[in-house]
């Protein structure tokens, strides 16, 4: 028990004195994740709205296809990078693998399908007599999807926010990607595993609590957006 309470009070310590490793592996952690969350925003934005707005064959089985993949598992979306960036798959001319640039891709294809699949269901609460109002009214398609798009605002950047929330929190990828190498891809969810498997108790409390304060800010911004739609 008082190694328990030792190893609270030495992580208080590393956090207030910015403990350089904790610095370092939670700028790291941020970094990946943003960019990860953008590159999420840039795809499942257009796409989202592109599957919303046409029809055609197959749709329903599409969104299907991408909802199920909300619960897509860390490590298998791991894995299929993995096997991508290797020097045995096709991508692996590019030395991706064990890098940050290679984490960023794991994390990106693991939220993509969340934050597509919740862009579609925030365009589709907006309805479409909207957009056929705005047609009606002599706007063009790409304006008329404009003003849908700033009408489900809130609910867009509440879907970003959830997908930075998972990307930030994941572990198997990460790992399996980035290789967990100190300095270079060590970030909160890796190097908690490792610490607390080697028994630096303090350090991996440390960079817990900085992870918890992470998910309790996601989700104070998801509240202060859904007040500030309403």
């Amino acid at each position: 028990m008082n190694e328990i309470v030792e190893g609270f009070i030495e992580a208080i310590r590393l956090i207030v004195t910015l403990d350089p490793e904790v610095l370092e592996i939670t700028v790291r952690s941020l970094v990946i994740s943003l960019i990860a969350t953008v590159l999420s925003a840039a795809v499942s934005i257009p796409l989202g709205s592109l599957l919303y707005l046409r029809e055609f064959p197959g749709k329903g089985a599409v969104i299907g296809v991408i909802q199920t993949l909300y619960s897509l598992p860390t490590v298998i979306a791991g894995l299929f990078i993995f096997l991508l960036l290797s020097n045995a798959g096709p991508f692996g001319f590019l030395r991706l693998l064990f890098t940050p640039a290679g984490m960023v891709i794991a994390q990106t294809v693991l939220i993509l399908p969340i934050t597509t699949g919740l862009t579609i269901a925030a365009l589709s609460g907006i309805g479409r007599e909207v957009r056929d109002t705005l047609l009606s009214l002599g706007a063009t398609e790409y304006q008329s999807i404009l003003a849908i798009l700033g009408e489900a605002r809130f609910a867009i950047c509440s879907a970003l926010l959830l997908g930075f929330g998972r990307a930030i929190s994941e572990v198997g990828a990460a790992m399996i990607v980035g290789g967990n190498i100190r300095g270079q891809t060590r970030i909160l969810t890796t190097a908690i595993s490792l610490e607390t498997s080697i028994g630096n108790f303090s350090l991996s409390i440390a960079l817990g609590i900085i992870l918890l304060l992470l998910a309790l800010g996601v989700n104070l911004s998801l509240a202060l957006l859904g007040r500030w739609h309403h």
